[in-house]
């Protein structure tokens, strides 16, 4: 089905994993399309409740692939009526809006655009030997992707000045220190503590989950009173739901609530 990508399903948790290890996962076009398509499939796919970004081969991503601007300026393009500084915008927007909750499993170097990727996920759990890099500046140019509208809300504004300022690597710890990822694990046990998690969050109320994400990430561009009418909307969203039902049931019960995500 793909080229560039493994899929993979755990029950309600889905995984897609970057595979072009020959390149450190670097974002080409071929893969950039492939990941977007992926991520349209999940989605649209309402059984799978939680949703892992990874790469395979000892790296994340190594961010935008060089080699292969370098190619077609050399006249071998095999996608001439497509930009990848387009597409590769599209991608971390469709990371970002994507209505389930997302976790970032970095094992290695996560690196410019490949780095944006992960920002726009819900979460980032990362391996004891995973390195981070705001890379822009080493080369005299500035963050792009989005990396600077979501840096200062991952880590806080003087955490990410710092970052992208001086293009220094960050190692796992470092970057849990500043909040740049949630959870580090030894790199033996990165896969079960993510999935471990992604299960938890599949287990979740769907819906109300997905509400909580939208008014999440769009409260910064509100006022109070704004926000307020857009929790008593998506309320009323939930509120028609079977899990609603369930969940206030359970509550009534004395147990927990076993939630169907619908």
């Amino acid at each position: 089905m793909y080229r560039f990508l493994e899929t993979e399903r755990h029950g309600a948790v889905g995984l897609i994993a970057l595979n072009r290890p020959e390149a450190r996962n670097a974002l080409g076009m071929g893969i950039t399309i492939e990941l977007r398509r992926a991520l349209r499939e999940a989605a649209a796919d309402r059984t799978m409740r939680a949703l892992v970004l990874t790469g395979r081969g000892g790296a994340f991503s190594a961010g935008a692939d060089v080699k292969e601007w370098a190619d077609k300026s050399k006249g071998d393009n095999p996608w001439p009526d497509m930009n990848w500084v387009e597409e590769s915008l599209r991608l971390v927007q469709q990371v970002h809006d994507m209505p389930k909750p997302t976790i970032a499993m970095i094992d290695g170097a996560a690196v410019g655009a490949g780095l944006d990727m992960a920002l726009a996920c819900d979460f980032r759990y990362a391996s004891e030997r995973s390195k981070f890099i705001c890379s822009y500046t080493n080369v005299g140019y500035n963050p792009d992707c989005g990396g600077t509208w979501l840096m200062p809300r991952v880590m806080g504004l003087e955490a990410a000045k710092r970052f992208a300022f001086t293009g220094d690597l960050w190692t796992a710890a470092v970057a849990l220190e500043n909040r740049l990822v949630s959870h580090v694990s030894p790199t033996d046990r990165l896969f079960d503590d993510t999935l471990a998690f992604a299960q938890r969050l599949a287990a979740g109320p769907t819906v109300a989950i997905a509400q909580a994400k939208k008014l999440l990430n769009s409260a910064h561009s509100r006022s109070l009173s704004d926000q307020q009418l857009e929790e008593v909307a998506a309320g009323k969203i939930c509120a028609q739901t079977q899990d609603h039902a369930e969940g206030l049931a359970a509550a009534n019960e004395r147990r927990a609530p076993r939630f169907v995500g619908a």
